[in-house]
């Protein structure tokens, strides 16, 4: 895959605004949120955005840089086995259901969320070696309902508002 000059600068956006949108809400999540392991998945929008109007694999590229570059700035190994499991599971369940078309971005979102919170369980079964994490499943699924919604609102107001400043 060969990037240009434009291609190049779109993703370092998308990158750096997905990862500023993460330390923001691990700055805000504990206060919000006292539950361990619930976030909001803000930067969540922006993968929502490039898989909307970019495609997977660029979404794919966002979301990895985010993980690694996250990760290096300060999550340590763990943080980013929980965020990229989460992150590609979440990734590929809303490909799937977008692609289906018979969802809306609202759909689309609550099932990337729900698919997030399997995935980073699934990685504490393995990272802990036991089964017993999975009674915390229940609880990161209700707060996907609430994260879901509040994503797929921003990233269609984000969407709208950037394809009608395009259209001018």
């Amino acid at each position: 895959m060969r990037f240009s000059a434009r291609d190049t600068a779109l993703y370092a956006l998308l990158i750096s605004l997905a990862l500023t949108l993460s330390f923001l809400e691990s700055l805000v999540a504990p206060v919000l949120l006292p539950i361990p392991g619930i976030k909001l998945g803000l930067s969540n929008i922006v993968i929502m955005y490039t898989l909307y109007t970019l495609s997977f694999s660029s979404a794919a590229v966002v979301l990895f840089c985010k993980c690694i570059l996250s990760s290096l700035f300060g999550g340590g190994i763990v943080a980013f086995a929980f965020s990229v499991s989460g992150g590609v599971l979440a990734l590929i369940i809303m490909y799937l259901l977008k692609k289906c078309r018979f969802f809306s971005i609202f759909g689309v979102s609550l099932g990337g969320a729900a698919a997030h919170s399997i995935g980073q369980i699934a990685v504490s079964a393995v990272l802990f070696k036991t089964l017993s994490v999975i009674y915390y499943l229940p609880f990161l699924l209700f707060s996907s309902l609430f994260t879901g919604i509040l994503t797929a609102i921003a990233a269609s107001i984000l969407i709208s508002r950037i394809n009608f400043m395009f259209k001018k």
